[in-house]
């Protein structure tokens, strides 16, 4: 159930002269970083049934099954876990060059140093988060042996482990979540579409939209303080059976499962959370059922009273879920 809001989220809304700008067209790759670089590579290749398409360094570029780009996740190894950068498509040439000139006043560069990507204008969030926004992309050739039975996807299905499609979305720990949610409006033109209000008023966790999804970026108050935090990623599949072989799994091959299956109230997520071998929380969702269509949709707020409900259906939330974020921290 939807409340007032109490917090001036009109400020986000009509930041141009349309509702809604769309210069942005989806959420591209991610970077992952793990301190067990053979272990999470099993993890992704063998049970979330991705494909291993490139090495560089100390990375390797991972392929889920219907993305059309070169690659879905860059896993690279270092001493710690958490995330690199996040790269978003823009939805053209001059929506690009729009976006950039949004986000110049955020500070940023531009780089050509990543597998499968042209220029890519790289900047941070208020967190510290790497956001990387580009245009030109290689798109994902399969070799025959993958080659798919229909031409309008862009690999053969998998038939193994969680057979993940694409990636979903994104929820990042934030030591100041309005200002983030400032940083997502503005520089990136996303839609707010719901928010957790704090006791004070000022929002505890913001979902934003710049797709037709109900949500891609998300930020979370992290209470350790630390800046530039993971929460987690989320990885989709076709259906909600799928998370739940997804869950067999991952208890056959001794993959810590956090919480779930479950149903968000939230966005009505259908969810599971495990954790990779690395530490990273990895979330496989089923939630193409609702499509964020209205231009104008009005963002719902959710009190911490309605919030502590827990779940829209399943058990209730585990405390884990409100600590552990990657990199670790002490305080966790």
């Amino acid at each position: 159930m939807a409340c007032p809001s109490i917090w001036p989220v009109d400020r986000l809304q009509g930041v141009t002269d349309d509702p809604r700008t769309r210069d942005l067209a989806h959420v591209g790759p991610v970077e992952l970083f793990t301190p067990t670089f053979d272990e999470s590579r099993s993890f992704f290749v063998d049970l979330m049934a991705m494909d291993e398409v490139g090495r560089r360094g100390d990375s390797l570029y991972l392929h889920a099954w219907d993305d059309y780009q070169r690659f879905t996740i860059k896993l690279t190894a270092s001493e710690t876990s958490g995330i690199g950068r996040t790269y978003l498509r823009a939805a053209g040439p001059l929506a690009l060059k729009r976006r950039v000139e949004a986000l110049e006043s955020y500070g940023g560069r531009w780089v050509e140093d990543e597998l499968g990507l042209g220029p890519v204008y790289l900047t941070t969030d208020p967190d510290g988060h790497e956001i990387g926004v580009y245009w030109e992309v290689e798109r994902y050739v399969p070799p025959p042996e993958l080659a798919p039975s229909l031409k309008n996807q862009a690999a053969r299905f998998p038939g193994r482990g969680a057979n993940v499609r694409r990636l979903d979305h994104i929820n990042y720990l934030a030591v100041d979540v309005p200002a983030n949610a400032d940083f997502l409006a503005r520089g990136l033109g996303a839609m707010l579409t719901e928010q957790i209000l704090s006791a004070e008023g000022p929002p505890a966790a913001t979902w934003f939209t710049i797709s037709d999804k109900t949500y891609d970026l998300v930020h979370t108050v992290d209470r350790t303080g630390t800046m530039g935090r993971l929460h987690h990623i989320a990885l989709a599949t076709d259906t909600r059976e799928d998370i739940l072989r997804a869950a067999d799994v991952c208890l056959e091959n001794g993959i810590h499962i956090e919480t779930g299956p479950h149903k968000h109230a939230i966005q009505q997520t259908f969810f599971l959370y495990v954790w990779e071998p690395g530490g990273n929380r990895i979330e496989l969702c089923n939630a193409g059922a609702r499509l964020m269509l209205a231009p104008d949709w009005p963002p719902i707020s959710w009190t911490q009273e309605e919030r502590a409900k827990g779940q829209a259906w399943g058990l209730q939330t585990i405390a884990s879920f409100h600590t552990h974020g990657t990199p670790p921290v002490p305080t966790d």
